[in-house]
């Protein structure tokens, strides 16, 4: 007996009919508008959740804020490194220079802080942003102390120096205040 062969299977394209396609989505339940009006395009995209509803919102003026930071930080930086008799010179006015190397040190630390304010500059991550500004308000914070500490010791009061001290106070405030805007929750609309 000659077995008989099977008629060949025909491949149905889902994708070319219309109506097999409407009748698909709406059993996944994708496509159409949910309870908040949402039009999802996969069931993906239902499950997880619209990622609009996770974005930071940014208190005004931290960008400009953080490219402040980081031109700042990577100005001084430059100049420790490269002229650091000069950097010396401006903040303790006419204090004479023992040593080059920690001032050197000084700019090197600086600028890779420098690098990670520029990064945290592109970023849109919450924790990212908070961690970057608390590393300022401790770094403006520790300066004005040793600045203040310096300054006790040798008794060399100038007004570059006052006008570094008022800064650093001034920048430690405005990291902190941004710190805090960056971590509140938002207000439920």
């Amino acid at each position: 007996m000659a077995a008989k062969q099977p008629p060949p299977l025909m491949k149905k394209h889902s994708q070319t009919d219309l109506v097999s396609r409407l009748k698909t989505r709406k059993i996944l339940g994708v496509g159409g508008e949910d309870d908040d009006g949402e039009v999802h395009r996969s069931k993906i995209s239902q499950v997880l959740g619209n990622e609009t509803k996770f974005t930071v919102r940014e208190p005004l003026g931290l960008r400009v804020w953080q490219f402040v930071s980081a031109v700042l930080f990577s100005g001084i930086a430059v100049m420790a490194l490269a002229f650091p008799d000069q950097l010396y010179d401006v903040v303790f006015d006419g204090a004479e220079v023992t040593s080059k190397t920690p001032i050197r040190l000084y700019g090197g630390a600086l600028l890779s802080i420098s690098l990670i304010m520029w990064n945290a500059l592109y970023t849109a991550e919450k924790i990212i942003i908070r961690w970057t500004l608390l590393t300022e308000a401790c770094y403006f914070g520790v300066q004005f102390l040793v600045v203040t500490a310096t300054l006790a010791e040798t008794g060399l009061m100038s007004l570059g120096t006052l006008l570094l001290l008022a800064s650093r106070l001034l920048f430690v405030v405005i990291s902190i205040y941004y710190y805090y805007q960056v971590g509140r929750r938002p207000k439920k609309v």
